[in-house]
């Protein structure tokens, strides 16, 4: 029993001592840094830097693994030397690549030193055809990130100043909620959770993930404000209206279809991009119904009272702007399969501005009110 008593007090010790070991084992590891992605215009030259976490104690020779490439021949897309040497008592070496073609390559980074620590290490290489291209292309998107963003104030204000929400459609409202909340998720797991990204890039070999900063902002944001206008159609006078059977119906139908997915997910029958895809295709459905009550609620008042002419501007501005930089990012890739790489943002860009079009025919040109004239009385002489 003392033996038992002795192990046990050693026990605590001994797991100490290993974990002190391992970390210590850890600490002397050197890890490697360099860009995760590197975009270059074709046939272009960059000089990019590999730089360490400390000095190495013997010379390291780095090796280049290409473990995808866009192309059957990575040389047509990108040239990058076999191996670079790290010096001794140095902590970066630089190395050039040279872009030939548009497409993509990826490739680890290995060694024959022991201290490095580079398992885990990769370079994206992304070679399109203008540089100044991919900046357009990003100042567009945040761009129409602004403006569909804003389309959302003007209605928020007009329910504001006439303290109602007479005019505005309530399975809008239903059915906008639902559909931002599945494309936030969408957009969150495609943008954020890393193994969703890692499992979109083995299905995709373009290698180019369509979900953008801005879309991710955009929908949380339209989220927020879609319940703003349910907290303000709680307050102010509605009308008597309310959400009708059928948008209850459509709704009941769209999240039960989200929940037997999540079923199916869990039992991996499944994949978790799958499951995301069908929360955006919830999205695209709601888009292309979305608008359609509102529509035929101005066609049977014959009038555009209550609906912000404001927010169906911007939202047409930012519909052409989406539609725009998803084809000069198709152009400046080379795939234009990214058109329908995200199905829902290029629906929902067509789809907005198709109803937009009608909304503006209708408040400009078909149910334009008349000018008000005040009858004047004739002054009567004295």
């Amino acid at each position: 029993m003392a033996g038992v008593g002795l192990a046990q007090r050693r026990l605590p010790a001994q797991l100490l001592l290993l974990l002190w070991t391992l970390a210590h084992f850890s600490e002397s590891r050197v890890h490697l840094f360099a860009p995760d992605v590197v975009t270059l215009a074709e046939n272009t030259k960059v000089n990019i830097s590999i730089t360490s976490s400390s000095p190495v104690n013997q010379s390291a020779v780095i090796y280049f693994n290409v473990t995808f490439s866009s192309k059957s021949n990575s040389s047509s897309v990108i040239t990058v030397p076999e191996q670079v040497l790290l010096p001794v008592e140095e902590t970066s070496v630089s190395f050039n690549v040279m872009a030939h073609d548009v497409g993509q390559v990826t490739t680890y980074l290995l060694s024959n030193n022991t201290e490095l620590n580079s398992s885990s290490f990769s370079i994206h290489f992304m070679v399109v055809h203008s540089n100044a291209l991919s900046v357009i292309s990003q100042v567009i998107g945040w761009i129409y990130f602004v403006a569909w963003s804003v389309s959302f104030y003007p209605q928020a204000w007009e329910n504001c100043r006439r303290k109602s929400v007479v005019g505005l459609n309530f399975d809008f409202l239903a059915l906008n909620l639902t559909g931002f909340i599945a494309y936030s998720v969408f957009n969150i797991g495609l943008f954020w959770v890393p193994y969703i990204k890692e499992e979109f890039l083995k299905r995709n070999l373009n290698g180019i993930n369509p979900v953008n900063a801005n879309d991710v902002f955009f929908s949380l944001h339209a989220v927020l404000l879609c319940l703003v206008y349910i907290s303000q159609a709680a307050v102010y006078k509605r009308g008597g209206q309310k959400v009708s059977c059928t948008a209850w119906f459509l709704l009941v139908i769209g999240w039960t279809f989200a929940l037997v997915s999540l079923f199916l997910a869990v039992a991996k029958r499944i994949t978790w991009l799958d499951y995301l895809y069908y929360f955006s295709y919830i999205k695209l459905a709601v888009t292309l119904i979305k608008y359609v009550p509102q529509a035929y609620m101005n066609y049977r008042k014959q009038s555009t009272d209550g609906w912000s002419i404001g927010n169906v501007l911007l939202d047409f501005t930012g519909g052409v702007l989406s539609v725009l930089q998803m084809l000069l990012q198709s152009y400046n890739n080379d795939q234009w399969s990214l058109m329908f790489g995200d199905p829902t943002k290029f629906g929902l860009g067509v789809f907005s501005v198709v109803f937009d079009i009608l909304f503006m025919t209708q408040h400009y040109c078909l149910y334009r009110r008349p000018p008000q004239y005040e009858a004047v009385t004739e002054r009567e002489e004295d």
